[in-house]
């Protein structure tokens, strides 16, 4: 089996405003930079092979965690939440009404307009996921919830319908175990992140 740990990206100010970032290109605020200036990667996970999301996010979460030649691909870039991208979801439900608790009860088929679904977000990872195994080298990525979620998914097998069947830490790192044909085993823990 190979390790694959995830991390993701720091805060930014539509993550304060509870705005859906999807594909938009946000920096780190303030706050974002500061907590992560405050942490560091636990040294087990230094030497993995790392990886990153092309989001702006993510590649400075990754070089104020201090890691060095990490590779960006685009695999890991979050979902594309199209026409929602920019708004608020509690908003968002209130508006649409039953056209949003029919979609959102879609699970892995969800699809906001415009944009794309869990389950192509699990498709376009596959591939990646393979390549890791293939490698058999334990890796890691700065990426994205949705990346996260959708990895989960794929490990738990959860169809994304109702609450996760765990509370993610999201300052946490999300480790999994991947089998040699690039499925995931239905293993999950996180550990934390530790003071600079």
């Amino acid at each position: 089996m190979t390790r694959l740990a995830l991390i993701r990206h720091g805060v930014t100010d539509w993550n304060l405003e509870k705005r859906i970032q999807g594909r938009t290109d946000r920096p780190l605020c303030d706050l974002g930079r500061h907590q992560l200036e405050a942490l560091s990667i636990p040294d087990e996970f230094r030497a993995d092979r790392w990886y990153c999301s092309p989001l702006r996010r993510a590649r400075e979460t990754a070089d104020l965690l201090g890691l060095e030649n990490y590779q960006v691909d685009d695999a890991l870039i979050e979902m594309h939440w199209g026409d929602w991208e920019g708004e608020v979801l509690k908003p968002l439900r209130k508006r649409l009404g039953d056209v949003m608790r029919d979609n959102e009860a879609r699970g892995l088929d969800f699809r906001p307009p415009g944009g794309e679904s869990p389950r192509a977000v699990q498709a376009r990872l596959l591939p990646w996921l393979r390549r890791l195994a293939a490698d058999g080298e334990p890796a890691a990525a700065i990426a994205h919830k949705g990346i996260i979620r959708c990895i989960y998914a794929l490990a738990s097998g959860w169809d994304m319908r109702g609450e996760t069947p765990v509370e993610f830490a999201w300052d946490a790192i999300h480790c999994f175990e991947l089998n040699a044909d690039g499925s995931l085993a239905a293993e999950y823990r996180s550990v934390s992140l530790v003071e600079a």
